[in-house]
């Protein structure tokens, strides 16, 4: 068992059941051009994830452990888009428009693609989904039953809106939910303080967060236990 100092208090987890699910780190939000800008945001936030977020992928391919991807996008005829999504609000471009990368948030598309800096590598999982939470019409669920899986840390953007969606949806599901503080961000900073702030109230009601280091200090003792 893994001990992490978290809060509301420590969440614990077994090395053989625990896998990463890194939310939608792709270049239509984090990058210049993408359709997060095009919405009138500040892609900069986005851009502090990266860094926590690559070592954190490291941390867990240094332990062989499951990491699994996601991406929001969606079918090129838009099939699988709701109008109730694609025509709020007033951006420049509109899912589906084309863009600076491609059509916007469209798979296969350049722009709905993970950044190099998090790319996946061979054996990793990637999941597509048309949604905010990763296990509404996807397969999700059950590839973490067939891994085993009870125990899930989180990270990517933003933190508000899809990681949060995912955290939830996994709560219901009896899994229990680590969201790495540095790893997750939000276009508007305040936004991210509310969503860590509700997610660990009342006693953990959706999951825990926790520094990243955290979790490294965490990981490292039981690798030192072991050789003791």
């Amino acid at each position: 068992m893994i001990s992490v100092k978290a809060a509301p208090f420590s969440f614990d987890f077994e090395p053989s059941d625990v896998a990463l699910i890194v939310i939608d780190m792709q270049r239509d939000f984090i990058e210049p051009g993408g359709f997060g800008e095009t919405l009138g945001n500040d892609v900069s936030h986005m851009q502090r994830s990266i860094a926590p977020t690559k070592d954190l992928l490291a941390l867990f391919r240094a332990q062989s452990w499951p990491v699994i991807h996601t991406r929001e996008c969606h079918l090129p005829d838009l099939s699988d888009c709701p109008p109730a999504k694609r025509d709020r609000g007033a951006p420049s471009l509109r899912i589906g428009d084309p863009g600076p990368m491609g059509r916007i948030l469209i798979k296969g598309e350049p722009g709905a693609e993970i950044i190099a800096d998090c790319a996946p590598v061979d054996g990793e999982l990637v999941i597509d989904k048309p949604g905010k939470g990763a296990f509404y019409a996807t397969g999700l669920g059950e590839r973490l039953e067939k891994l085993g899986i009870k125990s899930l840390v989180f990270a990517g953007v933003t933190t508000e809106v899809c990681v949060q969606s995912t955290m939830r949806e996994a709560n219901d599901r009896g899994y229990n939910c680590l969201l790495i503080e540095e790893a997750t961000e939000s276009y508007f900073p305040h936004f991210k303080t509310a969503a860590l702030e509700m997610i660990r109230a009342q006693g953990g009601i959706v999951g825990w967060t926790a520094p990243l280091d955290a979790l490294k200090n965490a990981v490292q003792g039981q690798f030192e236990g072991q050789i003791a």
